[in-house]
């Protein structure tokens, strides 16, 4: 059976930018973009549980990933409105602009992309568990019956329960993150659930909490979204309005204040995919506790998980090892050591290495690019473009380019002339020469780019002008 509840909008919440999954998640493309699952990445795959409780859906993400939101979603096959913020301001603020953007009589259930939640028919079946106490004016917490004592999620302490709303109870308290021995001890009292992060509230509940608890922020937010522009699929809050907001989670702007405040157990298999160990614990154990994805090889190994998508990767007598592949970084930690990989991140920044917040391979709207080689003069680009698609009218002030079509057939612009190539076929935009290329064709468009230059950042693009509304008026 199919659950459905056609008042419930699901607002996905994208944010994050998920540092203890470096260096596959990165700043500019963080973990609930990238596939993790069966080829499919956290955010589809929450998209696609989400359409299960109705077809309305509001996705709140950033400015710069706006256009990965967009591709996500036409994957998980849902229309969803991507409400844009100009910066983070963490929870508190989205869940009120979202509000801001919904009926009032709307029951919303805030989801963070980033969950991975295998069984998406009993998922839908533990929301609608919560609707009764949602309906009556709670404000409804769900909470994943801990199965370890750990030290990476908040608590919720359950209170009496709620007669005639089903399995939902008041909240006694919220406990921080505990360290090992208070976690323990939590564990064995009972009575007290991970905090998932999900909610589910009606939206003139959340707004009236909003109101009592942290007027300001939603003071901010309903200047932002009254100033709030359209474009196409994207609505985009108010830069000045919204920059002006208090940044704070809901959890301490309204949770711990509001006494409306239900807990419903969430007894569903669920991981916020947090860690390394988290991630490996998707891929099968073998007889020695090793865990493999992509090209992975142990030898005398046990309790080591391999990531190797690209290229053979071989462990050799090891034990209780991460190792995590990719085509241009490579982290080995103890499986001690898995929350602290955030560390590293802030350590790469501080030597000022791109590594710590961006891939080699880059999406864009109009397709990817991946950079082959980097000298001081000089860049390699494998670029392609979706069919169909087009790149901006641009120019560059220190570098010139090569292009050499590999395959498909490329309509390129460079001042006023227009021509068409196609493989093995080459041409050259000379430095601050106005130049496009586009993708005629049904099939992707591959080509390579060779620039040659004394700067060559992504920053030296002058775009003319763009059909992704990457060019500011």
């Amino acid at each position: 059976m199919k659950p459905s509840n056609g008042n419930i909008i699901s607002v996905v919440m994208c944010g994050g930018s998920g540092t203890r999954l470096w260096p596959l998640s990165r700043k500019a493309l963080p973990k609930q973009f990238v596939p993790l699952v069966q080829g499919k990445s956290l955010l589809q795959l929450t998209l696609e549980r989400a359409a299960l409780l109705g077809k309305n859906q509001i996705t709140v993400a950033s400015e710069d990933h706006r256009f990965l939101v967009q591709e996500c979603a036409a994957q998980a096959g849902v229309q969803a409105t991507i409400l844009l913020e100009p910066v983070a301001r963490n929870t508190a603020a989205a869940m009120a602009a979202a509000a801001l953007n919904a009926p009032a009589d709307a029951l919303l259930l805030f989801l963070p992309s980033d969950h991975h939640i295998p069984d998406p028919q009993a998922f839908a079946a533990a929301i609608l568990s919560g609707t009764a106490a949602a309906n009556a004016g709670s404000v409804v917490t769900f909470g994943v019956q801990p199965s370890f004592p750990s030290t990476a999620y908040g608590y919720i302490q359950q209170g009496t329960a709620l007669v005639g709303q089903g399995t939902a109870h008041t909240v006694q308290r919220f406990v921080e993150k505990p360290d090992a021995s208070r976690a323990q001890e939590l564990l064995l009292a009972g009575g007290y659930f991970w905090n998932a992060g999900i909610f589910l509230v009606r939206t003139d509940v959340l707004l009236a909490a909003l109101l009592a608890h942290a007027p300001d922020i939603l003071d901010a937010c309903q200047k932002a979204v009254a100033a709030q522009t359209n474009d196409g699929d994207f609505l985009h809050l108010d830069a000045q309005a919204f920059g002006a907001c208090r940044a704070e989670s809901i959890d301490y702007a309204v949770m711990e204040k509001a006494a409306n405040v239900a807990v419903v157990p969430f007894t569903v298999a669920w991981s916020d995919v947090g860690s390394w160990n988290a991630v490996a614990e998707l891929s099968p154990a073998d007889e020695n506790g090793n865990r493999i994805f992509g090209q992975g090889h142990t030898l005398n190994a046990s309790t080591t998980f391999i990531h190797a998508p690209h290229r053979p990767v071989v462990a050799l007598g090891t034990r209780d090892l991460l190792i995590i592949d990719t085509v241009d970084a490579l982290l080995v930690a103890d499986v001690a050591h898995a929350e602290q990989v955030k560390t590293v991140v802030a350590h790469l920044e501080e030597l000022g290495l791109p590594q710590a917040r961006r891939h080699r391979h880059v999406a864009r709207p109009w397709g990817a690019y991946d950079s082959l080689d980097v000298s001081q003069r000089f860049q390699v680009k494998r670029i392609v473009v979706k069919p169909g698609a087009t790149l901006s009218l641009q120019m560059h002030h220190h570098r010139a380019e090569h292009w050499v079509v590999v395959s498909g057939t490329a309509e390129i612009t460079i001042g006023d002339k227009v021509m068409l190539l196609t493989e093995n076929q080459s041409t050259y935009i000379p430095l601050g020469q106005t130049h496009r290329l586009a993708n005629p064709g049904k099939i992707p468009l591959e080509i390579i780019e060779v620039q040659s230059g004394s700067y060559l950042g992504e920053d030296d693009i002058v775009r003319l002008q763009d059909d992704y509304g990457r060019v500011k008026a």
